[in-house]
Formats: structure tokens, C-alpha cells, sequence
């Protein structure tokens, strides 16, 4: 319940309930704080074992946790089911980066080098990123986008 407090924030609380309630008085207190979270979980697992009886017996394995997007997100990723292991394992990273490495130097890869040099035509498959852009006419409008107006 507390994992973000550190140990100088719990002894500045503390001090600062030893000053406003009291030495004579903390106790009392802390007892009624801790009566009064008592009875709200006990409310919230009786609001929660209704909620289940009320559903029936189709709804038996329902977390009320699963009602978190991420949590429920994460539980249907894990789900053995999809076949998103297989997928995940088939992905290389590395390879996939070398590629990219391999075409923004010019190198041909083994398995870019038949794809890049079919869709390439004369250029050899390389790209020649020092060529500057042309500029455009003066009579030459630039294109009309109707997104950005």
C-alpha cells in the first residue's frame, strides 16, 4: 500500500500526527483509521462475492482485475491460443537491422539483394542520397493538400 514512501517521508508523517493529534490521542487514532479500512475491504470482497453469485456459474474464473485494460490486454497476449509465441520467435531483430544497416550503406545483403535489385531497375540498387532535391519553377504551384488547411 505504501511501496512509493520512502523512510524520511514515513518519520515526517509521523511527526506531523504526533503534532496535530497528539501524543495522548494517536492511538485512537490510528485504531479508527484502521477499523475503517477494515471495513471497507471487507464491503468491497462482499460487493465483489454478490457481483460473482449474480453472474452464475458461466462466470466463476471472472477477475475483477481482468476489468484493467492492461491487464486484460496483457492476459490475452500470454494467451497460448493466438500463436503469438511462434510469431514473436519467427521475428528476427537482429537480421531485420542488418538488412537496414546493409541498404543505408549500400551493401548488398543476401536476402535484400534479389528484392532491392528487381525493384531498383538501372540504379544498381543503390540510392543516391546526395542528390539534392530539385527546386521547383516559379510558376509551379506547390500541390494543393486539403488535410492541412
Amino acid at each position: 500500500m505504501f511501496n512509493d514512501i520512502g523512510p524520511l517521508e514515513l518519520v515526517t508523517l509521523i511527526v506531523l500526527a504526533v503534532l496535530v493529534f497528539g501524543p495522548d490521542k494517536l492511538p485512537k487514532v490510528i485504531q479508527d483509521v484502521t477499523r475503517t479500512i477494515r471495513k471497507i475491504r471487507e464491503f468491497s470482497e462482499s460487493a465483489k462475492q454478490d457481483i460473482r453469485e449474480e453472474l452464475g456459474p458461466e462466470f466463476k474464473d471472472f477477475e475483477f482485475e481482468d476489468l484493467n485494460p492492461k491487464t486484460f490486454i496483457r492476459k490475452q497476449l500470454d494467451n497460448e491460443d493466438l500463436g503469438l509465441k511462434e510469431i514473436r520467435n519467427g521475428f528476427d531483430l537482429k537480421k531485420e537491422m542488418a538488412e537496414v544497416t546493409d541498404a543505408v550503406h549500400g551493401r548488398d545483403s543476401d536476402t535484400s539483394s534479389s528484392s532491392s535489385s528487381s525493384s531498383s531497375g538501372s540504379s544498381g540498387g543503390r540510392i543516391d542520397m546526395t542528390k539534392k532535391p530539385e527546386t521547383p519553377d516559379r510558376d509551379d504551384r506547390p500541390p494543393f493538400d486539403a488535410d492541412a488547411t
